[in-house]
């Protein structure tokens, strides 16, 4: 099963923090945001990574190279200008088929950040396949900045396209399909209206998670998740913590 994490978006909102880096590359507890990504995924066993870019992607590219240095091949859907995340997905496609095969992938918005499982994602996509369903969406609490949520979970786990009285976020993560896109023209697409078609036909399933979540979207977000992240590695490992100050 393969991998796509979206990573083409310009950050206008992380600005200045974006004005001379591309916004997965932003250092989140010692390493770019996008290499939690990366890192997690090869431990999920994850080694065929696709990667689209289009703001300063040259440097994304240079940063994270072929993947070799993190044990994955990461191969690379450069866009000339940002197509959105429907978009990409359709200049993606070849990438993401295994032959001629529709077999779904993990899709992971590169801006988020979690402690999902993603050895989780084969049962998805299983369950996808079985279903004869378009994909499968993670689901989260709705956060501050979001508080009425985007879709809703019916009692059969489909979602449905309005997030009614029990709302819930779109968490950014899906194993979708690639026979859901197999039809798109080329250029800028967004990605709601698919899924939300999808939805109205009860081919889209969907769970509630019960894990951290973050949509690290603002430089205030970012430095919250950052201390969270090296609070959490503090605790993890306090004597070396307590070593690293009293060297310095």
């Amino acid at each position: 099963m393969k991998a796509m994490i979206l990573a083409a978006g310009r950050g206008t909102r992380m600005a200045p923090l974006t004005d001379n880096c591309p916004k997965p590359l932003l250092p989140v507890a010692g390493k770019p945001l996008i290499q939690h990504h990366i890192e997690k995924l090869v431990a999920a066993d994850f080694t065929e990574l696709v990667i689209n870019h289009a703001y300063l992607g040259h440097m994304i590219e240079q940063q994270l190279g072929d993947g070799t240095q993190f044990g994955c091949q990461i191969v690379y859907s450069a866009e000339a200008h940002a197509l959105e995340t429907a978009g990409a997905i359709v200049q993606a496609l070849p990438l993401l088929r295994r032959g001629d095969q529709e077999a779904p992938f993990l899709l992971i918005n590169g801006d988020v950040w979690c402690d999902w499982d993603y050895t989780e994602a084969l049962a998805k996509a299983r369950e996808v396949l079985q279903g004869n369903a378009d994909g499968w969406l993670a689901l989260v609490d709705n956060p501050q900045h979001n508080p009425v949520g985007d879709f809703n979970l019916a009692a059969d786990d489909t979602v449905c396209p309005e997030p009614g009285d029990a709302g819930l976020t779109f968490a950014g993560i899906s194993v979708l399909s690639t026979s859901l896109f197999a039809a798109l023209q080329p250029g800028v697409r967004p990605l709601a209206p698919i899924l939300r078609a999808a939805m109205v036909n009860g081919r889209l399933l969907g769970e509630r998670l019960a894990c951290d979540w973050v949509d690290v979207g603002t430089p205030q977000r970012l430095q919250q998740l950052n201390e969270q992240l090296l609070n959490k590695k503090r605790s993890e490992h306090p004597l070396r913590a307590g070593a690293a100050q009293e060297q310095a």
